[in-house]
């Protein structure tokens, strides 16, 4: 069955442990996690696990379902990306002296509507906030200028299509 690279949205109450729970779900399935964010949720009390990985349609049903069954989750759903809007974050800091030396660094980071952070005699600190290729790309072409020194990005970040959290629905549903 082909992988597919699908987004997990999972609602939980803020209790200590309950990551270990849920990552302990894909480790036992042998999938691997690609990125990981949690947060407070637009609901007091709940907090939200935003968790992607590659997994065949039958394997991610499943995980999706283990998930649910542990004690503090609350509900947990999984999407591809045409199903959610996505953005990530990432942090480039470059060589100032390659910045000055090459125009064509600056170009490359303004066609990217990268933001320069903080610009040293030393280094220079860019941000770009986007889509995941965009990200890649961005640091592919300043790899290619040798002018990196550091890298990061966040993980994914999503939200429904859907007017409110999907989780909404399920409590009012549940009497919560």
């Amino acid at each position: 069955m082909e992988n597919n690279f699908y987004t997990l949205l999972v609602y939980s109450e803020n209790v200590a442990g309950i990551l270990n729970e849920i990552t302990s779900v894909f480790t036992r399935r042998q999938v691997n996690i690609e990125s990981l964010n949690v947060s407070a949720s637009s609901i007091e009390g709940i907090h939200k696990y935003t968790i992607t990985c590659w997994s065949d349609p039958d394997q991610i049903l499943k995980i999706k379902k283990q998930i649910e069954k542990k004690i503090n989750v609350i509900k947990a759903d999984f999407y591809t990306d045409d199903e959610i809007f996505i953005h990530e974050v990432a942090l480039y800091k470059i060589s100032t002296p390659v910045l000055l030396d090459n125009p064509e660094v600056s170009r490359t980071i303004r066609r990217h509507n990268a933001r320069m952070m903080e610009v040293n005699p030393t280094y220079a600190t860019v941000l770009l906030a986007g889509l995941t290729d965009d990200i890649a790309d961005l640091y592919s072409k300043l790899n290619s200028y040798n002018c990196l020194l550091q890298y990061t990005r966040s993980g994914r970040i999503a939200v429904t299509r859907s007017l409110e959290e999907p989780i909404n629905k399920y409590l009012e549903e549940h009497g919560e």
